[in-house]
């Protein structure tokens, strides 16, 4: 969340917007994190985000955020829950938009800026002490993404363009935190006409596997588990 300079007077109340940005990187969860400067969450970590301008729908907002922090657009976007509770900034009366974007690990150009000691990813099963309400909003997104891949094909964004079954198949385990049986699977996001074959192969150290690519990169209602 943006820092903010001094209190506000008495009876204000700003909007912010909040980004869990997810990914899948090295068998794992993840979101990025910036690290605070300002007292007293000196050192802790939180969610990117800011207040929204005067001439500033909160959705572009969200948007203007993700594309400051990412480098990336166009990707999955949507808007969370809304977190007000009425102590939840020290400094004065902020309600929060929280939005949830899926983004693809490659050719990510994490920035941040001077008032901020770091940014970087981490996992969302184990994340360091965290800023603000932003505990709750991490356990909130997890859990609203795990149930969104069950009945929507928005795993689209974090896979590259062309993927194996077994890529696929891997990003849904890493959310859901369990298992999946291989053949069902395959079989069901075959016959759900979410992805086609591509004209193209994986080569490594096995037989070629082959390639599929998402019908439409755009989200869809679909029973996917």
């Amino acid at each position: 969340m943006t820092q903010r300079i001094g209190q506000q007077n008495k009876g204000d109340i700003k909007v912010a917007v909040d980004l869990i940005i997810f990914t899948v990187s090295d068998d794992s969860l993840k979101v990025i994190l910036i690290q605070m400067k300002k007292i007293p969450f000196t050192g802790k970590w939180a969610f990117p985000g800011g207040l929204i301008g005067d001439d500033e729908s909160i959705d572009n907002a969200a948007k203007r955020e993700l594309k400051e922090k990412t480098g990336v657009a166009d990707v999955y976007l949507e808007q969370l829950y809304t977190f007000g509770d009425v102590e939840r900034d020290p400094y004065g009366r902020v309600v929060s938009v929280s939005y949830f974007a899926l983004i693809p690990s490659e050719n990510i150009n994490l920035k941040t800026i001077d008032k901020y000691f770091d940014i970087g990813w981490f996992d969302i099963t184990n994340l360091p002490e965290l800023a603000y309400d932003h505990k709750k909003i991490a356990a909130y997104a997890l859990k609203r993404l795990q149930w969104k891949v069950e009945y929507a094909n928005v795993v689209y964004s974090l896979l590259p363009r062309y993927f194996s079954l077994t890529e696929m198949q891997k990003v849904y385990e890493v959310i859901l935190g369990r298992k999946l049986d291989r053949r069902n699977f395959h079989r069901k996001v075959k016959s759900l006409g979410i992805i086609k074959p591509a004209n193209k192969k994986q080569i490594g150290k096995h037989r070629p596997a082959q390639l599929y690519e998402f019908s439409s990169r755009k989200p869809r209602i679909i029973a996917v588990l």
